[in-house]
Formats: C-alpha cells, sequence, structure tokens
C-alpha cells in the first residue's frame, strides 16, 4: 500500500478530497457547454464510467447560463472552468457548481477576485488554482529562464496567497506541463512546501496510445510518491477512455478498486487456443461493473493455473478446451463458444458467496 501525504480536506459536492481520502478519478467534457443536451449526455456517460468529479469550459456568458440546467439534470459533481471574467464565476456559483477552477492572476483587480472568493465562501464552493506550463507569467518566465518546474510552483503558490490572503482556504492545485519531467518534479516541489490538496495529470499528453503512456508515467510516478488527491489522465478523443485509463492506473496502483482487473499472458509458442478474442469478450461482457473482479486470461498450462489460482476467476485456453477456475480452484471446462457464458455463471456464483459472507 502507497503511504499518502497528508493533504487538507476539503469536498467538491459530495466529493472528499485530500485528508487521506481516496484518490477520485476526473475528466473533462468535451462538447460546446452551451449544447445542454450533449454536455448532460456526455456527463452522464463519464460518471457511468466511474468519474467521480467533470469539470465543463465556461467560455462566455451562454455557456454559464447553461450551467443552472446542467447542474439541475446531473448528479456528479461539476467544476466550473473560467478565465479572465469574473462575472462568468460568479453566475457559475449561483448555478451550483461544486467547484470553480480559476487563475486569481488572470481574474483582474483584487475587488473582482474578492467577489468570486466571498461568493465561494458563502456556498462552501472550493476553488482549484490552475497552473499549466503553456501559460505561466511572463515575470516569472523571465525570471526562471523558462517554464521551469520551480517557475510553475512559483506562480501557484503566488495565486495561493491571493486567495489565503482573503482568509479562504478551500483550496485545491495543478501544475501540469506536457512532458513528464516537468510534470513530477513541480508537483513533488509543491508538495514538500504545502499541505494544499493536489489535482494531478499530464496536459495535453497526446492521443489515446501515446498520451496513455505518458500519463501513466508521470501520474504514476507522483502517486508512487503518495502524492496526488484528484487525477485526470488528458486524452485527444474520447473523454470515457480518459477515465477508464485514470481507473486501472489506481487499480495498477492499489489505491482503489472497480470493475474487472484482468489478467493475461503476451501469448508466445506455447499458446495452445487464441486468448486474445476472449479477452475482448470479457472486456466488452463485463467492463461496466462497478464490482472489483479480478480474472485471469492464459493461452497454455505453464502459467495459467497458478495465475488463477491467485485470480477470483480463471480462464485457460487448453488444446481440449477453455478450463474455468472459480474461486481460485478449477471448475470445469467449457468449449469457445460457451467462455463468456461460464463467465458469467462463476460471477453470479461468487457473488453469491460473497453475500453470504458478508463481503
Amino acid at each position: 500500500m502507497i503511504a499518502r501525504e497528508h493533504t487538507r480536506r476539503l469536498l467538491v459536492g459530495n466529493v472528499p478530497v485530500g485528508g487521506g481520502a481516496p484518490v477520485s478519478v476526473q475528466s473533462m467534457t468535451k462538447t460546446d457547454t452551451r449544447d445542454t443536451a450533449a454536455t448532460i449526455a456526455q456527463i452522464n456517460a463519464l460518471q457511468g464510467a466511474g468519474a467521480h468529479i467533470v469539470r465543463l469550459a465556461v467560455v462566455d456568458a451562454d455557456a454559464a447560463r447553461a450551467l443552472h440546467e446542467i447542474v439541475e439534470r446531473t448528479s456528479v459533481p461539476l467544476v466550473a472552468d473560467i478565465h479572465f471574467d469574473y462575472k462568468l464565476a460568479l453566475i457559475a456559483v449561483e448555478a451550483g457548481v461544486a467547484m470553480l477552477r480559476i487563475n486569481p492572476g488572470n481574474i483582474g483587480e483584487r475587488a473582482r477576485v474578492e467577489a468570486v472568493v466571498n461568493a465561494c465562501a458563502a456556498k462552501n464552493i472550493p476553488i482549484r488554482i490552475g497552473v499549466n506550463a503553456g501559460s505561466l507569467e511572463k515575470r516569472l518566465l523571465d525570471q526562471h529562464g523558462g517554464a521551469t518546474a520551480e517557475a510553475m510552483v512559483q506562480s501557484a503558490l503566488g495565486h495561493v496567497a491571493i486567495l489565503e490572503e482573503l482568509g479562504f482556504t478551500q483550496i485545491k492545485v495543478s501544475l501540469k506541463a506536457s512532458d513528464v519531467e516537468r510534470t513530477v518534479k513541480a508537483n513533488l516541489l509543491f508538495a514538500e512546501r504545502s499541505d494544499i490538496p493536489l489535482h494531478v495529470g499530464v496536459t495535453e499528453a497526446g492521443g489515446r496510445w501515446a498520451g496513455t503512456i505518458r500519463s501513466a508515467a508521470g501520474i504514476g510516478i507522483i502517486l508512487g510518491h503518495g502524492i496526488g488527491d484528484t487525477i485526470r489522465v488528458s486524452l485527444t478523443g474520447d473523454p470515457v477512455e480518459e477515465v477508464r485509463v485514470g481507473w486501472e492506473l489506481l487499480k495498477a496502483l492499489g489505491l482503489r478498486q472497480r470493475g474487472i482487473t484482468i489478467t493475461s499472458c503476451p501469448n508466445c509458442g506455447r499458446l495452445e487456443c487464441p486468448t486474445e478474442d476472449v479477452i475482448a469478450e470479457i472486456e466488452k461482457s463485463f467492463g461496466d461493473l462497478d464490482e472489483p473482479w479480478h480474472i485471469a486470461v492464459m493461452g497454455c498450462s505453464v502459467n495459467g493455473p497458478g495465475e488463477s489460482r491467485q485470480a477470483d476467476l480463471g480462464v485457460i485456453a487448453g488444446k481440449k478446451g477453455y478450463l474455468l477456475y472459480k474461486g481460485g480452484t478449477y471448475w470445469k471446462t467449457v468449449e469457445r463458444a460457451q467462455v463468456v457464458a461460464g463467465v458469467k455463471e462463476a460471477l453470479a456464483l461468487l457473488r453469491a458467496e460473497r453475500k453470504e459472507q458478508g463481503a
């Protein structure tokens, strides 16, 4: 178990963040927020995939006004992402969002920042300060010779100071770069200097394949140091994939469990029957389960039995059929066409056993 660094506790809607709370998975809609039907549909899809928190871009007054209906028709905590126009933040607060994502430095004069802070304080709405390497203040770029990790941390602490001077402490911070090295260094440096909860991610990480690898490396290293209270995997494409990757990452690190976890061999010359299509069918049939189940899908009898004994369910491709293990022991052998049905039956039996045992 990874030892978590202690941070302040705050609530994003009904989701606890920091103070030892489990790491939460976050994503962001990619619809036009002004299109309420499309935005609500995407929020619901993200929540169904396991997102605990969803962020929306609020680009103008029409998008801000759309938030009221969106909040009313969804149940996951929503974060309004706002830049430059403090009036949009005030509309979002009145609409009932669970959090604001702003940079106090680009909201404008102190009176405007104070108006936003007062509105959030009155409704117990926290603020996330989002610092990206690509949009640092010019003075910091000049001072540090570029968008270094130290410059990112200095920017974040400067924004934090603005809020804390106003007596506001319900703050979360994110420090993101498009490369792993700066992202990791910035988060580690900030965690040394503050107990403010951190939202972790590698920004503009890329498409599904490269972005997943880059995100897993950066977020994984940071979480491995016990740092990070919420995460977002940034991928170009369907945001539901961001949530799925985020969950797999947390599961791999033992930080949270949800749904099926598949152990499978890479296949080699010992392969007795195909397994790749079996894995695809199992993922398609059981990928939406919330309950944590460990399923081993193996291609031969060398490592198959051992992995199947360590899993809730095992599927071993054999010369005379597919051997199914249930609860760590051999159960029965089925033909290829019956593998998914067999897994479904075994899951039902194990679920009943768990219920009897009060698990």
